[in-house]
């Protein structure tokens, strides 16, 4: 029934895709003016949600008007469970997905970002999303005639729950939510947890029913979707990264002028370079409201419960090198130990 729902949805909005956005109204400069249709699952004034709102005005900006950015944020459009299908379909233009979402689609390698303390801090992230490895797992979109356009930061994730998370011991029988990923599936499961896959919308009202007892996320959503009102302690394990890849379906950007492919380009670069930037000072300053609210405790990890979690979840790193080659493994994290 959900899939049927699904599908009208889609088929609507496609209706609605069919009119000219590439439209006859010629702007001053006698260019046609086009839209831009964005769609994302999270809030406004999270780290994504704001970085996407500045790529908008700056194309505003650039364009004088003639390219508009019309977004959709907080799963209103689009949910995690359709919004993929709605790019392929056309029904979207750009999405700002996570990068655990590619797994699922057929690309396996955008899993090696959700390998648990794969990553020491955000600087080994820098190196191997603009090196090689990262420029490469865009190249591999083409596949699915999708574009990658750049990667988008949100930190890196903490546990919580109504208990403290600091031992493998602590997990075991919890329902944790987490995106559909089968890395981090495999991850719970390995901290002798119980993995439940469902939507970013649905996970505050999945913690407040009880539906699941545990989930993992940035600071910055955890804090926006209000989930300390109904978690009583937030673990900072900084065990993954949650970061995102903007892209375009192949058929779109194609249909663009060159020059405004540029324009495009240029407002992305920056909006993405001043969305990371921004990512960590919400993040600090998130928790810092965490910590001053008396809703939920914030447990600090010493090195040695740190190394226990990783122990715990080792295995996490041999199957997913089982499944895409030991290779792929070597040089992210080549990559990420490189000296700048």
């Amino acid at each position: 029934m959900q899939a049927a729902a699904t599908r009208r949805r889609l088929v609507q909005a496609l209706g609605l895709a069919a009119l000219p956005r590439l439209g006859a109204a010629a702007a001053a400069a006698g260019r046609a003016r086009v839209t831009l249709r964005l769609s994302h699952v999270v809030a406004q004034q999270t780290p994504k949600g704001l970085a996407l709102e500045h790529f908008r005005e700056r194309v505003q900006a650039l364009s004088q008007g003639d390219i508009q950015v019309v977004i959709h944020p907080n799963s209103l459009l689009y949910g995690d469970e359709d919004e993929m299908q709605a790019l392929q379909l056309g029904a979207v233009d750009m999405l700002a997905p996570s990068l655990s979402k590619f797994g699922p689609i057929g690309f396996p390698e955008f899993e090696l970002f959700d390998l648990p303390f794969l990553f020491d801090d955000a600087e080994q992230v820098q190196r191997v999303k603009q090196g090689a490895v990262g420029q490469e797992l865009l190249a591999l979109l083409a596949r699915q005639r999708l574009v990658g356009l750049g990667y988008l930061d949100n930190g890196f994730k903490h546990m919580s729950a109504n208990r403290p998370l600091l031992a493998p011991e602590d997990f075991v029988g919890l329902r944790v939510r987490i995106q559909s990923s089968r890395v981090i599936a495999h991850q719970m499961r390995a901290l002798g947890a119980r993995p439940v896959v469902l939507s970013f919308g649905e996970t505050r009202r999945a913690l407040a029913a009880r539906v699941v007892d545990g989930t993992e996320n940035p600071i910055s959503n955890f804090w926006t979707q209000n989930m300390h009102q109904v978690q009583t302690d937030m673990s900072l394990t900084a065990h993954g990264y949650l970061g995102y890849c903007i892209v375009v379906h192949e058929r779109f950007w194609r249909q663009l002028a060159p020059g405004d492919r540029a324009l495009i380009g240029q407002a992305l670069a920056e909006s993405l370079a001043w969305g990371s930037a921004m990512a960590q000072r919400a993040n600090e300053q998130d928790l810092a409201a965490l910590r001053a609210s008396s809703a939920t405790r914030v447990h600090e990890l010493d090195a040695v419960q740190r190394q226990r979690l990783r122990h715990a979840t080792r295995s996490v790193h041999e199957g997913l090198a089982a499944r895409i080659g030991e290779e792929w493994i070597r040089r992210i994290r080549g990559a990420a130990a490189a000296s700048v």
